[in-house]
């Protein structure tokens, strides 16, 4: 019986970082955690709320209102991985549009919500057997991880990647708007004081910017099991 691991998958946005990981959690059998899945369905219930937009930011009603977010995974056999539910509600897709990628770093910068983010990503990992991605799993949520990845692109070629899924999904955007977006989650991301995001010592650094799919998931499954053997 092959020991179990904890794999930590962090990087920039739109790097693909799900997609490897959800690849690689059904690859061995592990349980695949998209935190940056949790953060979005907090975003997504402020600004229903009218918390939350470009022009407003409550932090003190946010506040009051995180002892009512529940956000969980249920398993979906079609698609083969954990859809994020928001209070029993599947907001899988929702959380994907455009106006929700605009307000999430501002959400993922207050510390109580990391604070009650990160709490649940533990115990969700606290028997390993587990793939999470999301720009702070390394450096806080799992330290200690097993494995350590970080993946990273060129701005130009993730706002390319951001731009062809959003219009894949229907969404009328134009490709200056999405590289603008993504330039300022990267800033916000990276200069945000509570875990920001910084790739971890220990950790592998994967640019694919020049790297298919399928030559990605080869290079990530033979670190992962290179590991377990270990």
């Amino acid at each position: 019986m092959s020991k179990k691991i904890t794999i930590a998958i962090d990087g920039y946005s739109s790097t693909g970082k799900s997609t490897v990981a959800k690849q690689l959690a059904a690859e061995l059998g592990y349980v695949y955690v998209d935190t940056g899945a949790m953060y979005r369905a907090v975003t997504l219930y402020l600004m229903r709320k009218l918390l939350v937009s470009d022009t407003h930011f409550d932090k003190e009603a946010i506040l009051r209102h995180l002892p009512f977010i529940n956000i969980s995974f249920v398993f979906n056999k079609e698609v083969g991985y954990g859809e994020v539910h928001l209070n029993k509600e599947n907001v899988e897709k929702e959380i994907r549009l455009m106006e929700v990628s605009q307000q999430v770093s501002k959400v993922a910068a207050v510390p109580e919500v990391r604070k009650m983010l990160v709490e649940i990503q533990q115990e969700i990992g606290k028997n390993k057997a587990v793939v999470m991605d999301g720009r702070d799993i390394g450096t806080v949520v799992f330290p200690d991880a097993d494995l350590k990845l970080f993946m990273t692109a060129s701005t130009e070629k993730r706002a390319e990647r951001r731009y062809n899924e959003l219009r894949d999904r229907g969404e009328d955007v134009k490709f200056e708007d999405v590289l603008a977006n993504v330039k300022e989650r990267d800033y916000l991301d990276t200069t945000r004081d509570d875990s920001p995001l910084i790739k971890a010592e220990d950790a592998i650094e994967i640019d694919n910017s020049n790297l298919n799919l399928e030559e990605q998931f080869e290079k990530v499954v033979k670190l992962a099991r290179n590991k377990i053997e270990e």
